[in-house]
């Protein structure tokens, strides 16, 4: 599957499904008191520091409820950002500048936020090759500009979903009968659908990390709910033969003696989940 037109398509979807759902048969707010044929200004005014992103979501918002609105942009995604930073100007129809309006804020807003957080995790590893993650750890339908935020903010996107990357976890080790079961399954399975998709390991203990080298099968391995410690050993163990991945609990304060210990990711699901949004407006202007 290409991940990039897979990821396009859903964005193009998910716009839409936003404007229908905020939009309806009108915005009665506007056609009551505003003569369609007016026109105006506004500008996103920053309201707090941070990373900003989804400014390429909002021009394709801003496009689809009208194509003739003009947006010109200042400050791009990535960019980090102060109280009182102008992101962009947005003019043509009144009425076209305020359906878009909260619906661009809202995407904004969230996006930014994980930027934001993304961005703090990324800065604690300077100087190191680990790189952070994220995960499936997502809100239901918004995945993608979830994972974009991601990489707004610095990190590194993590399996899309369940179809991109095979993930043997704790509940499929368990159900499978044990690892070195389930990977004579994944081999047989491979080999039968002819499919070419990379395989991640759950390791919850050293007997379970023996096992899986062992079978000498796999492209990572996932090493959960590790000590700094044990990781270290475990790094040590694997020796590169394995791509290594550190999860579980990990923290803003804890990151960092995770990646110190040789891992090449650290997966944090706190990148996309439980995040406050940063705080932007869209103001009127003459």
């Amino acid at each position: 599957m290409n991940n990039s037109l897979f990821l396009n398509e859903n964005i193009e979807q998910l716009i839409d499904l936003a404007i229908k759902e905020d939009i309806g048969d009108g915005d009665h707010s506007s056609l009551s008191c505003i003569p369609s044929e007016t026109h105006g200004k506004a500008k996103l005014l920053v309201k707090e520091n941070g990373i900003i992103a989804g400014v390429e979501i909002a021009q394709k918002i801003f496009h689809k409820i009208d194509k003739d609105l003009k947006v010109q942009t200042f400050i791009f995604d990535g960019n980090k950002v102060v109280k009182g930073d102008v992101i962009f100007h947005v003019s043509g129809k009144t009425h076209s500048i305020l359906q878009a309006e909260r619906l661009v804020l809202n995407f904004m807003q969230r996006m930014s936020g994980i930027a934001t957080n993304t961005h703090r995790y990324v800065e604690k590893l300077q100087g190191l090759k680990t790189k952070v993650l994220d995960t499936r750890k997502t809100t239901p339908g918004l995945r993608a500009i979830e994972k974009m935020a991601v990489k707004i903010g610095g990190g590194e996107n993590h399996r899309m979903g369940l179809y991109d990357m095979i993930m043997i976890k704790d509940n499929h080790i368990d159900f499978a009968g044990g690892i070195e079961k389930a990977i004579e399954k994944i081999k047989n399975y491979l080999k039968e659908t002819g499919k070419n998709i990379p395989v991640e390991i759950e390791v919850r203990d050293f007997g379970e990390l023996e096992q899986v080298i062992k079978t000498g099968f796999g492209n990572r391995i996932m090493l959960d709910n590790f000590t700094p410690e044990s990781t270290r050993k475990a790094v040590e163990i694997i020796n590169g033969k394995y791509e290594t991945e550190s999860s579980g609990g990990i923290t803003l304060e804890t990151i960092r003696s995770y990646a110190e210990c040789g891992v090449d990711y650290v997966s944090v699901g706190e990148l996309t989940h439980q995040i406050r949004s940063i705080d932007l407006s869209l103001k009127a202007f003459s």
